[in-house]
């Protein structure tokens, strides 16, 4: 009994561990661009676009390094464009998220059918796993897998970490501040509202291709059309669960990478029934997370959730 559980304990760290990444990533974007006062519901499609480029860049040139900054620089266009047409008179954030969302996920569909066979070079690894456990002297292969960290996760963490401190405590993260809570009190103080969000979405455009590449050049390593399932709207909830927090978005997205590894953790100690269901377990989760949310009165909300008072659900 006591290996079983220690079996599933391991499988999942390490799922929390590669499955969050990509969440984590998109999340700390989003909650920069949330936290301007903007909403983006695109970054399905960033992720999905950032996935095909970094791999058909790496497939290209050979080096998993340029793929990611090929898949950084087309997630920076597509958060480029988004901020630009929210800009034009009388258009919705959601709609427009929506429609970047489509448009994104189609031109990954397209240019990327040339690259659904051939092999890409993956991101290295560092064998964090080994050292410990040659430390502790246990020999584990499991766990030392487990343990195997892409640097993205350690960049994520850092990130958030920066983010956390610069929107606290530098002129700069007040100016985010001030234009997500009022943009009419951003103008008086000479604040450029549509400049601020303009880079603001454009770092989490970045930074949702980064999670892209993260998807096809680590784990799971390879690029198809299915690749995604729905990561990118889910870290827009996970924003919102995390109330607008970048330290909290972490520990949010190391929860449903946890998730999304429960059917894998299964599978590992001979558990094959309904895997399918367990499969599902971060849609439920977000569906949970969303109810839980969505009981605090309509009054109180932005109160307790701290939310960015120019985002159109707290109004």
């Amino acid at each position: 009994m006591m290996d079983m559980l220690l079996t599933i304990a391991i499988a999942l760290l390490g799922g929390a561990i590669k499955v969050s990444t990509p969440f984590m990533l998109v999340a700390l974007g989003e909650c920069l661009t949330e936290l301007s006062g903007r909403i983006n519901l695109g970054l399905e499609g960033t992720l999905v676009l950032g996935a095909m480029t970094a791999y058909g860049a790496a497939v290209v040139t050979g080096s998993p390094w340029m793929g990611l900054l090929a898949a950084g620089a087309a997630g920076m266009v597509l958060g480029v464009t988004h901020a630009l047409l929210c800009q034009l008179p009388r258009v919705n954030d959601v709609a427009i998220g929506i429609a970047m969302m489509l448009f994104g996920t189609a031109l990954a569909f397209y240019f990327g059918k040339p690259f659904i066979q051939p092999q890409a070079p993956h991101l290295p690894t560092i064998p964090l796993g080994e050292w410990l456990t040659h430390l502790a002297g246990i020999q584990s292969p499991a766990l030392a897998a487990a343990l195997e960290i892409n640097p993205l996760f350690l960049a994520g963490i850092a990130l958030a970490l920066a983010l956390a401190w610069a929107l606290r405590n530098t002129h700069v993260g007040l100016i985010v501040r001030t234009t997500g809570d009022s943009a009419a009190a951003a103008r008086a103080l000479g604040i450029s509202v549509n400049g601020v969000r303009l880079a603001c979405t454009a770092v989490g455009g970045l930074l949702a291709g980064f999670g892209g590449a993260f998807l096809s050049l680590v784990y799971p390593g390879a690029w198809n059309e299915g690749l995604s399932s729905g990561q990118g709207l889910m870290a827009v909830a996970l924003v919102v669960y995390a109330r607008w927090q970048p330290v909290r978005c972490v520990l949010a997205a190391l929860l449903f990478g946890a998730a999304g590894a429960l059917g894998t953790a299964l599978q590992a100690i001979g558990w094959t029934s309904g895997l399918y269901l367990f499969n599902a377990a971060p849609y439920v989760l977000t569906v949970a997370l969303m109810l839980g949310i969505g009981r605090g009165r309509d009054n109180d909300r932005q109160r307790q959730f701290d939310a960015p008072g120019e985002l159109s659900t707290a109004r």
